[in-house]
């Protein structure tokens, strides 16, 4: 899967991504948050491990989910077979994922409103990729912890993390870490 155009994820350049629609116009630069990650990471995982082979396919999902604009031009997943769910909530389609974008997705929520710090019924695709982008301007990194089984059915821990460098929802930015501790069900024929 490795190509030349990002050390971390793959099918951004190339002869395979030639009419791929980018959802801002081209395909996304990531130095800023590869250097994120490379200043915060806690493993270094060679690629042809099970961990490097699971972090390099989830950045590379987690890329094409903010950046692909057409479910026909992912290769990280079989686009008509995919399905999303998050904390026991019901399954959600590619198309669905697309629509809601991925921070509604990942911070859906069954809390009562009055007691949710973001609220995604409140927010489109836009605005909360706008939003999350001005509170965390380099992005959000994201590293394998460990991978506990592996294809089809790849049970692993991951971190994501970034700082609060621009204000949220009329918080004041802090500079403080934001870091979540995760673990994830995927199911992949190969990695």
């Amino acid at each position: 899967m490795a190509e030349v155009g990002d050390k971390y994820r793959s099918y951004i350049t190339g002869e395979g991504e030639k009419n791929t629609v980018w959802r801002f116009g081209a395909p996304p630069n990531y130095d800023v948050v590869n250097k994120l990650f490379e200043e915060g990471r806690t493993h270094v995982w060679s690629e042809d491990s099970e961990e490097g082979k699971v972090q390099r396919l989830v950045k590379t999902w987690e890329m094409e989910l903010v950046h692909k604009v057409r479910p026909q031009d992912y290769k990280s997943v079989n686009a008509e077979k995919f399905r999303f769910s998050v904390n026991g909530r019901p399954e959600v389609t590619l198309d669905h994922l697309l629509k809601v974008g991925s921070y509604n997705a990942f911070l859906a929520t069954s809390l009562p409103e009055n007691l949710r710090g973001y609220n995604p019924a409140e927010e489109t695709s836009e605005s909360a990729t706008k939003k999350f982008a001005a509170t965390f301007p380099r992005g959000f990194a994201v590293e394998i912890l460990q991978v506990y089984s592996g294809p089809p059915v790849i049970a692993y821990k991951f971190r994501h993390w970034s700082f609060m460098e621009g204000p949220f929802n009329g918080h004041a930015p802090t500079g403080e870490l934001a870091q979540f501790l995760e673990l994830a069900f995927s199911h992949w024929t190969r990695i």
